[in-house]
C-alpha cells in the first residue's frame, strides 16, 4: 500500500506537503531560538546548551537533539525526492511546449525549483559553518554559539550567503504553504484568501526574524 501511494502523483504531493510542514514548524521554532541572541551571550549560549540536555536524565546528552536532526533530515530528503520526481513526471507528461502560453505565474512559483537548490546548498554550508566549524571564519569555539554567530556575520560573504538563503526561504514558504494546504484538502474558495494571507504573513515574519540576526551583528546591536 505504501509503495502504491508513493508511486502516485497524489501520494508524492502529500509527502511533499507533510514534509514541508514539518520543516516549516522547525523553522518557526529555530527562528524564535535565534532571536534569543538579542538577550546576550549568556542567555544564547545557555539556550544552546539546554537544547542538548532536553529529556535528561531519561534521554542521554544530545539524544533528543539527534532525534530532531534525524526527523528533519528525513523530511528534507522526502521533500527533495518527491519534488524532483514530480518535476520529472511533469516534463515527461508534457515534452513539448504549450502552443498557447499559460498565464504568467508568480515569481515565487517560477523560482521554487531554484529556491530549493539554493536552500539545499545553504543547509550544507550552514552546518559546516556553525555546527562542525569546518568552514567557520575567526576560529570556531565549541559550546559558544553566540561568539560563532558574531564571527560569521562579521564577514561580507557570511552575510551575503545567509541573506540570499533567507530570501529564498521566504519565497519558498509563500508558495509552499498555500500549495501544501491545497494538497491536504484545506483549501476552498472561501478559505483561499485566508490561506494566502497566512502564507504571506508567515513568509514575511520568518524572513524578518531570521534576517534580524545578521542585521543585528552588522549594526553592532549584537557584538
Amino acid at each position: 500500500m505504501a509503495r502504491t501511494v508513493w508511486d502516485s502523483t497524489v501520494g508524492k504531493k502529500t509527502v511533499m506537503a507533510v514534509s514541508g510542514l514539518v520543516m516549516l514548524l522547525y523553522l518557526v521554532v529555530h527562528m524564535l531560538g535565534n532571536l534569543k541572541i538579542f538577550f546576550g551571550a549568556g542567555e544564547f549560549n545557555h539556550y544552546a546548551h539546554w537544547l542538548r540536555t532536553i529529556g535528561e536524565p531519561f534521554m542521554h546528552y544530545e539524544w533528543t537533539l539527534w532525534v530532531v536532526r534525524v526527523v528533519l533530515a528525513l523530511a528534507v530528503v522526502a521533500h527533495a525526492v518527491s519534488a524532483y520526481q514530480l518535476s520529472r513526471r511533469d516534463i515527461r507528461a508534457r515534452p513539448a511546449k504549450y502552443v498557447h502560453k499559460k498565464a504568467r505565474a508568480s515569481y515565487a512559483t517560477r523560482t521554487m525549483r531554484w529556491g530549493g537548490i539554493i536552500l539545499a546548498l545553504f543547509i550544507v554550508w550552514h552546518l559546516l559553518d556553525l555546527t562542525t566549524g569546518t568552514v567557520h571564519s575567526g576560529g570556531f569555539e565549541s559550546g559558544k554559539p553566540y561568539q560563532n554567530v558574531v564571527d560569521t556575520f562579521s564577514t561580507w560573504y557570511g552575510n551575503t550567503i545567509y541573506i540570499v538563503a533567507m530570501l529564498a526561504v521566504g519565497l519558498h514558504i509563500r508558495h509552499g504553504f498555500w500549495s501544501a494546504a491545497q494538497t491536504l484538502g484545506a483549501g476552498s474558495r472561501t478559505r483561499d484568501r485566508a490561506l494566502k494571507t497566512t502564507a504571506n504573513a508567515l513568509a514575511l515574519l520568518l524572513t524578518a526574524g531570521f534576517l534580524a540576526v545578521p542585521v543585528g551583528v552588522m549594526t553592532g546591536v549584537v557584538s
